[in-house]
This record gives structure tokens, sequence and C-alpha cells, in this order.
């Protein structure tokens, strides 16, 4: 058996929040809506992981969600034009990342990163 895909789910009774998060600033396409399920996602192939971890490196939080990007300072400026607060970072770290969480609408902390 191989794992052909992991998903992330979030509970929320307003999915339509997640439209100017996901979608707008993440640049995310909308693959599936059911009306009470709308999944964002790319048609890219990425790597398979789950991560389990004590604390989110640097001493913070562990994040809910950790989305690669291939410019985390575009990534930066659409979060900022949106008004939503930073509440780690920027930062680089020593693992080779730069990276900055934000919440999302849901509350969830998103660790956004670019590999350096």
């Amino acid at each position: 058996m191989k794992v052909k895909r992991i998903v992330s789910n979030v509970a929320t009774s307003e999915v339509d929040k997640a439209s100017a998060f996901y979608k707008e600033i993440l640049g995310l396409e909308v693959l599936m809506d059911l009306g009470w399920i709308r999944t964002y996602g790319s048609s890219a192939k990425m790597t398979i992981q789950v991560s389990v971890m004590s604390e989110g490196g640097s001493g913070t939080a562990v994040p809910d969600i950790s989305i690669e990007v291939d410019d985390v300072e575009e990534a930066l400026t659409r979060v900022r034009k949106a008004g939503i607060a930073i509440e780690y970072g920027p930062a680089n770290e020593p693992w080779g990342v730069r990276r900055f969480y934000v919440r999302d609408p849901f509350g969830k902390l998103i660790n956004i990163l670019q590999h350096e």
C-alpha cells in the first residue's frame, strides 16, 4: 500500500470565509465545492509529509498547517496588504527556511515558508 494524498481538514460552519485566505492570498484553486466542503489545492505534484512536533522551532508554537511557497516575500506582501496580523517572523531559521506565522480565518496557526 502507498499513501496517495494527505488532506488537512479545518472544521468551520463558514466555508465561504476560506476563499480570501486560501484562494486570494495563497493562490490556491478551488478543486471541489459541495457547499459543505470546499477543497483548495494545486495540480502541482507535492511531497507527502506528516510532521510530529513538540514545538514549532525557535521556541514557537506548533503550527496547525505548514505551507511552502516559492516566494515567501510575495506571500508576506499579500498577507500585509490583507491586514492579517503576523504572529511570528518573518525569520530566517537556522535549518534553512525563511518563514512567518499567521492565523487563517478559522484561527488555525499557519506556517508559511520558503526553503532558502
